[in-house]
């Protein structure tokens, strides 16, 4: 069944003014999920000028009728979890496990920030005048945009949107029009939950829709997730425009593993990291350094276990990993691999399409892994964004977090060993966002800080309480008596 997606416009549902859209259920491309009217840059001013006019209001409510719509949110998308995470699946790809878990994810992030209604709200000092107190007070900036990828439909909406709610903005949210109808269903969440007419709305367009919503004059802070190319674009403009800006973007992310690891754990981490989510994550296993003496070894373990994986339609009972998100993602997978292959690397497992009847027309990409003879390859420096891993082997320990730090990029990384004084190296010398020891470099948890460093993120981090330093400003008041 094809489910008609409205744009939420002004506080009200109805057909944006342009074209007609399509999304499409990249298992079985020829089922048709969501259909939809796009915006267009006049729907886009209505909404914007109706965001204005509603942020007066809803930043004068209290924190905690903010924080009471954020939590009745929050269990309607648990007691929905599992249809929603069935149309996730059939929009987006990913297994029904994580389909339902992403669902489920959103409702523990809305709950998390409702619970900002409890904490502090500023900050007292000591004023080295008699008579004098000096305490800091955060405000709300204004209309903020939000821009999203189509990897994490209603997750990463979620961890922009609700602390952006919370703190009393106004939002005007361009999702990505891959995957219009998990947006639809979480903006319908929040309405029904009762968010006031016109503090939120979605804009279901194209691209360079979202060029002109960090253009528009009503628009006072601009929160993107997606490409690093589009996210400096963004940059850029909001650079120009003197406008707040928080960009999530690109990452090529690496594992360490030392000879005194566990490897047989290492594997099972290093395999989740880079093959889960078919690898469309930002936080994904892209790249594997391993310690010489135990290359084979693990290598060995690894594609054992990827061989194992059950690859297929993401609605099927046990299967491990779905198709990639679209003919253009699964086109350029392929095309990365192929490239690796006549550069000389070695394909290990996978690397050659499927050609079986259940996953032909789909857009299936088998997890592969590759030896690279050295750190010189495309594969091994830009971001594939699907289910490759690519590794190479260093004897010298120290080299190690040299290639692991050789990436434009510093979002995640991961160090697998026993060796204490290796860690505490690492944590110092590990150049990313985020550092996992003996863990996967995916994952992150929704009351700590998420965002990397150098063309992985710009601006301040996003979740738990560090998203308040951005959807928020400081006032510092001298406060005496007449």
């Amino acid at each position: 069944m094809t489910i008609r997606v409205r744009q939420l416009i002004a506080g009200q549902w109805r057909d944006g003014g342009g074209a007609a859209a399509t999304s499409r259920n990249p298992a079985r491309p020829e089922e048709v999920v969501a259909d939809v009217a796009v915006a267009t840059e006049q729907d886009l001013g209505v909404a914007v000028e109706a965001a204005v006019a509603a942020w007066e209001g809803w930043r004068r409510t209290s924190i905690h009728e903010r924080a009471e719509v954020l939590r009745t949110a929050a269990g309607m998308l648990a007691a929905r979890a599992e249809m929603y995470g069935a149309e996730l699946t059939r929009e987006e790809g990913k297994t029904l496990v994580e389909g339902v878990s992403e669902v489920r994810r959103a409702a523990e992030i809305l709950r998390f920030h409702a619970g900002e209604a409890d904490r502090d709200s500023g900050e007292v000092y000591a004023s080295p005048r008699r008579g004098e107190s000096i305490f800091v007070t955060r405000r709300p900036l204004g209309v903020v945009a939000i821009i999203t990828p189509w990897n994490f439909p209603i997750a990463i909406p979620a961890w922009k949107i609700a602390p952006a709610l919370i703190h009393g903005n106004a939002v005007v949210w361009k999702p990505a029009s891959l995957v219009p109808l998990l947006a639809m269903r979480f903006a319908e969440t929040l309405v029904e939950a009762g968010l006031p007419e016109g503090v939120l709305s979605l804009l279901v367009g194209p691209g360079p829709l979202g060029t002109r919503l960090a253009e528009h004059p009503g628009v006072a802070a601009l929160s993107f997730t997606g490409s690093t190319q589009v996210g400096t674009r963004l940059m850029e403009t909001c650079a120009r425009l003197r406008r707040p800006v928080q960009t999530e973007m690109g990452g090529k992310n690496a594992a360490v593993v030392l000879a005194d690891a566990d490897l047989d754990h290492a594997a099972e981490q290093i395999v989740l990291g880079a093959m889960r989510s078919t690898g469309q994550k930002c936080t994904a296993t892209s790249r594997l350094i391993v310690e010489a003496k135990v290359e084979d070894q693990l290598l060995e373990r690894i594609c054992t276990r990827v061989r194992q994986l059950q690859v297929g339609d993401g609605l099927r009972e046990g299967v491990d990993m779905g198709p990639a998100s679209s003919s253009g993602a699964r086109a350029s997978i392929l095309a990365d691999i192929e490239h690796a292959r006549a550069g000389g690397a070695q394909a290990l497992t996978g690397g050659v399409s499927y050609g079986d009847a259940e996953r032909i027309d789909g857009y299936f990409v088998p997890p592969t892994v590759l030896r690279l003879t050295g750190p010189d390859l495309p594969v091994w420096r830009d971001e594939v964004f699907g289910p490759v891993l690519s590794v190479v082997s260093t004897a010298d320990r120290g080299e190690a977090l040299r290639l692991a730090n050789d990436s434009a990029f510093g979002l995640s990384g991961a160090v697998f060993t026993n060796d204490l004084d290796y860690v505490l190296g690492a944590i110092d010398d590990f150049h990313v966002g985020m550092l996992h020891v003996n863990s996967e470099t995916a994952g992150a948890d929704p009351h700590v800080p998420f965002g990397g460093v150098k063309d992985s993120g710009y601006g301040p981090k996003e979740q738990g309480r560090a998203s308040r330093d951005f959807f928020t400003h400081t006032t510092t008041v001298y406060l005496r008596a007449g």
